[in-house]
This record gives structure tokens, sequence and C-alpha cells, in this order.
């Protein structure tokens, strides 16, 4: 696979990361800065509602729709598969429409399945899923290539609000889905559509985007990336990934179903899950930042995966002992990881290009294995009719997370001995 990442918007171009002077615009690089910097932050806040309003409303979608324990996992589980299978289709879509291009044609069709997917039964449910979360894997994908060519020297500063937008924006959609569909009527159906609202603001924000830029030569485009999958940095920092992902949408998948079966009802448990997410937030701003200006991230690798442990510790050992606390020791854990996750694909690559590459591999292959988490812990419960073995799993994997993470920790890039 061969891709470039460019911005060039319409006609046909080979997308390319910046081996060339900058493009001339139409508005001043300040003010179109600054445009950016807020489609970027809209679009970020897009990418992860569709996936974490889903849990709170699970089990009332469930029976609405008449779906049994194995179909509720499945739909916890495709749309995070979605996220890793679909990633290959951004580099396409970016050749022929251009980075800005092709994240705006992602956004239209993320508000289409986030519309399909409440307008009628079971087979819309998944068929919006689906068509939502793949939107979700290309913006992924393109997204960190477009801070690291159109903000080379704050990088950091902007993966920090990239990430704070993600993982901010998740935890308003698990604490706020439920009381919309209360507020507003309609019940699931109304609180999952709600956030199509969303999706119709981010592309509002690129349409001065979409006038300010002028078409660009082509550049040098990018090596095979097949190269990456003999580098043993690019796996373990692939493999960190997956094994982040895998806990983090585990738990927005399942939590408040751990809570509801500890008596918690549908508002609370969702607030507890939003609760995870929300802490996300400085933590995700603050990281990437932190981590950038240190000689390398081992140990931050290390405290990650010990606020994680701890967490889990206390839902699996005593639920409703300190619930706020457990999730807050999540929150800070699950971004810390998440936040290290996203900055390894760039410090690890020596060039813009490499990035790209890396990302990329890191997303189709980190997102394949974090799609086993939400079905493997709904199977653990459905067989035990307990959430202990699942939540014990988690914790087991916390240990190959670690091993990867110290490895992916080191002060070097991908393509050294």
């Amino acid at each position: 696979m061969r891709w470039t990442p460019g911005h060039r918007i319409g006609g046909q171009q080979s997308c390319a990361l910046p081996t060339r002077e900058p493009v001339r615009r139409r508005r001043g690089p300040a003010h179109r800065s600054v445009l950016l910097a807020l489609a970027i932050a809209l679009t970020a806040a897009n990418l992860r509602p569709a996936l974490a309003s889903v849990g709170p409303v699970l089990d009332d979608l469930s029976a609405d729709l008449l779906l049994d324990s194995t179909s509720a996992a499945l739909l916890t589980t495709l749309p995070v598969l979605c996220l890793g299978v679909l990633a290959p289709a951004a580099p396409r879509l970016a050749r022929r429409l251009g980075l800005v291009g092709a994240l705006v044609f992602a956004l239209v069709v993320l508000l289409a399945g986030l519309l399909v997917r409440v307008v009628a039964g079971s087979a819309t449910l998944f068929a919006g899923s689906v068509a939502a979360a793949g939107a979700i894997a290309v913006a992924n994908v393109l997204v960190p290539a477009l801070i690291k060519q159109e903000f080379p020297r704050r990088t950091g500063t902007m993966m920090g609000i990239y990430t704070m937008c993600l993982s901010g924006f998740a935890g308003v959609a698990a604490g706020t889905t439920v009381p919309m569909g209360e507020l507003f009527g309609g019940g699931w159906r109304t609180g999952l559509g709600a956030w199509a609202v969303m999706a119709v603001l981010a592309l509002l924000a690129w349409v001065p985007i979409l006038r300010g830029v002028r078409p660009e030569p082509a550049a040098t485009p990018l090596g095979p990336a097949r190269t990456l999958l003999r580098d043993p940095l690019a796996w373990q920092v692939t493999l960190f990934f997956g094994l982040q992902s895998l806990s983090f949408y585990a738990v927005l998948a399942w939590l408040p179903s751990i809570y509801r079966d500890a008596g918690f009802p549908a508002a609370s448990a969702g607030l507890l899950l939003s609760v995870v997410a929300v802490v996300q937030t400085p933590v995700a701003l603050l990281i990437p930042r932190l981590a950038a200006r240190a000689p390398d991230q081992r140990g931050q690798v290390l405290v990650a995966a010990l606020f994680t442990a701890a967490g889990f510790l206390g839902v699996l050992l005593a639920p409703t002992a300190a619930p706020y606390l457990w999730v807050m020791l999540l929150g800070v854990g699950l971004g810390a990881s998440f936040s290290l996750a996203l900055l390894f694909t760039v410090l690890r690559a020596p060039s813009s290009a490499d990035t790209a590459r890396l990302s990329a591999m890191a997303q189709t292959i980190g997102y394949t294995i974090a799609s086993t988490g939400p079905f493997v812990v709904g199977a653990l419960h459905a067989s035990t009719q307990s959430w202990t073995a699942a939540l014990v799993v988690l914790l087991l994997l916390l240990i190959p997370q670690v091993v990867t993470g110290l490895g992916a920790g080191r002060p070097t890039h991908i393509g050294r001995p």
C-alpha cells in the first residue's frame, strides 16, 4: 500500500506528505490555522460518541429489538472490528480526494450511519453502526497525518487537543445519551440519533477550509508499508495500541451493564462510564505534551498500567464500595495509555511519511485486536453469568500491554536495528 496524504480538495491527485514548499492559500496562515484547528477538534469530537453512546442504552435497545446476548455482544464488537478492517480505505480515499476531502466524505458517511441505525429494526441498527464505524476508521488514520503535516511545530499540543476531544466527548456521550432519550422522548432511538447534530456541526466547520485551499503539486510517494511488518518496533507500537484499545472498548461496551447488574439504574450506570471518559480529558491533554519532552516514555507506560489495574481490581473486588474512585482510576490509566499509543506513532517515526505508515499499521491491526475485547467480555459473562472471569482476563492482559509498551517507549525510531 502506497499512501502519501496531502490535502488537495477535489480532482485527481496523488496525496503526499510535505516534501515541498507550503501551499499558497487564500487566507492568512494564522487565520487558516485557527479554522483548521477548530475543524480538527470538532471532527475528533465525533469519533467516539457513535461508539460510547451504545453501552448505556444496550439493555434497553436489546429488549426493544429482541436481541439475545450474542447479538448484543456482536453489536459492541462489530464497530470496533470495523475500525481496523476498514482503516485501509483511508489511503485510497486520500489519494482520490485529498486529506481534507476524505475527512469531509467520512463525516458525511458518519452522519448517514448515525441516522440509519435508529430508523427501524436490528438490520438498520447493524448497518448504520458499520457505516459509522467505517467513517470513524478513515478519520482515525487521516487526522493524525493532517496534524503532523499542518502543525509540524505544534504536534504535541494538537495531538493533546485531538485526544482530549476524543476522550471528552466519549464521556459526554456516555453520560447524556440516556437523559437525552428521556428528556426528548423516544428512548434509546432519540438518545443515539441526537449525535447526528455533532456531525453536522463538524461538516460546517470544514466549509471555510474547503474554500480556502488551492491545488498543489504532487510529491514523492511513500515506500511500501509492508516493510513495517518486519520491524520489531513497529509491532511493539501496534500491539501496545491494540491491547490498550481492547481494555478501553471492553469498558466502553460493558461497564454500564456491570453496574446495572450491581443494582444501579441506567442513568447512574451511564454516568459512571461518563466519569471514566471525562477523567481522560485532562490526562489526554497533558500526557502528549509531557511525554514528548521526556527522553523516553517507559515510566509513563508502567504508571498508566498501574492505574488501570487498580481500577479493574476495585470493580472486581468491591464494585459498589467506591464506584467513582474505581472509574476515576480507570479514566487516568486508560486515558494515559491511549495518549501514549497515539503519540508513539509520531515519536517512533523519523518522518511525516513514516508517521502515516506507522499510524495506518497500528490502527489497522490494533483495532482488529481491540475488537475482541467487547466480544470476549460479553461471551465470558454469558457463559459464567458473572463478570469475574471477564475482569480477571482484562487484568491479565495488562501484562503484555506493559511489555509491548516498554518496547515502544524506548527512544528510537522504526527502521533502525
